[in-house]
């Protein structure tokens, strides 16, 4: 198959413009709009006293730029995983990953209330390679347990064991109301200060996939392949599982748990550039971050006033794209 390099290249060079875009739609719509000029205002001359300003800087702003943040976390780790793998069905939130980070997350807030913000992070960070290494850890035990179906159903299982637990430790001790934002991803409620230490997290870990692209390239032809073109395969398949806990550790820490974008977007990327993951990784970034944004936006208008859970959202685009995954592809792997 043929690939267009023009979209893929319009779309890189226009995503900058873009999230600025959706950044100011971001800001200008919500529960309560605001004027263009207030933004300004809050932008270029901020009055703490001023409601409207105090909405853009402390939440709106944090919001819209979390989403793109998080979409591009969330899309490279799926890329990353689908590559490693050769699972089309490979995702941060199918293969109980960002379960993990959920599972640490709750019991820090029990056990560690006091570790802030960075704690916050390398425990989310913790618990998605705590997550990553159960599901694989089982399948390689399993016969045929890495292949697409089964490891997608290991990891639904994992996961769905793991958010009992968490479900539970917070039930037991009280504190199911504090711990519930990262059950269900709140937007809204990301804190500005936390967003703040999460990028560079974030930016680590993307600079990292992209120092690893070539070597998922050439190990998403198979392993004996990767072997004889003399790839350490071991070596490449730990630095890409700690680019992946540290992306969807970071992006669970600042708003929990977001299914489907790891999933959807490196099928979108790789469809439009083909299988060089030194081009489908940053499409994915690119893409995850906008797809994100977007998705965000429409939660504030699905149910006007009142704002759609973005998981919803996420959903109404995700279910679908899972299921024909694994009616047309699910039984085989990629090359």
């Amino acid at each position: 198959m043929r690939h267009n390099n023009v979209l893929p290249a319009v779309i890189l060079v226009m995503a900058p413009a873009a999230a600025l875009l959706l950044i100011i739609l971001s800001i200008l719509y919500g529960s309560k709009n605001i004027t263009a000029l207030t933004v300004w205002q809050a932008v270029a001359h901020f009055d703490p006293d001023n409601v409207d300003h105090q909405i853009i800087r402390h939440a709106r702003l944090p919001r819209a730029v979390g989403a793109l943040v998080i979409g591009a976390a969330l899309a490279v780790s799926g890329a990353l995983m689908q590559g490693m793998t050769r699972n089309y069905l490979a995702s941060p939130s199918i293969m109980g990953v960002s379960d993990g980070s959920v599972l640490l997350v709750t019991f820090a807030m029990i056990f560690l209330p006091y570790s802030g913000s960075t704690g916050l992070i390398i425990v989310s960070v913790i618990g998605s390679a705590l997550g990553a290494g159960l599901v694989f850890g089982l399948a390689w035990l399993i016969p045929g347990g890495l292949s697409p179906v089964k490891l997608a159903i290991l990891g639904t299982i994992v996961g769905t064991f793991l958010s009992g637990v968490s479900a539970a430790a917070a039930s037991y001790f009280q504190y199911s109301q504090s711990v519930s934002f990262w059950y269900n991803a709140r937007l809204h409620q990301i804190d500005p200060e936390l967003l703040k230490i999460v990028i560079p997290f974030v930016a680590a870990g993307l600079l990292l996939a992209l120092c690893l692209a070539k070597s998922v390239t050439v190990l998403s032809l198979g392993e004996d392949i990767a072997s004889g073109l003399g790839q350490r395969t071991a070596l490449t398949r730990g630095l890409v599982i700690l680019a992946v806990v540290v992306l969807t550790g970071a992006a669970v820490a600042l708003a929990g748990k977001i299914a489907f974008i790891g999933l959807i977007v490196p099928h979108l990327a790789r469809f439009l550039v083909g299988v060089d993951y030194r081009r489908i990784i940053p499409l994915s970034a690119a893409m995850g971050a906008l797809f994100l944004g977007l998705c965000d936006l429409i939660s504030r208008f699905l149910n006007a006033p009142f704002e759609t859970p973005i998981g919803v959202v996420t959903a109404l685009f995700g279910v679908p794209f899972f299921l024909y995954l694994i009616k047309t592809r699910g039984g085989g792997k990629h090359a």
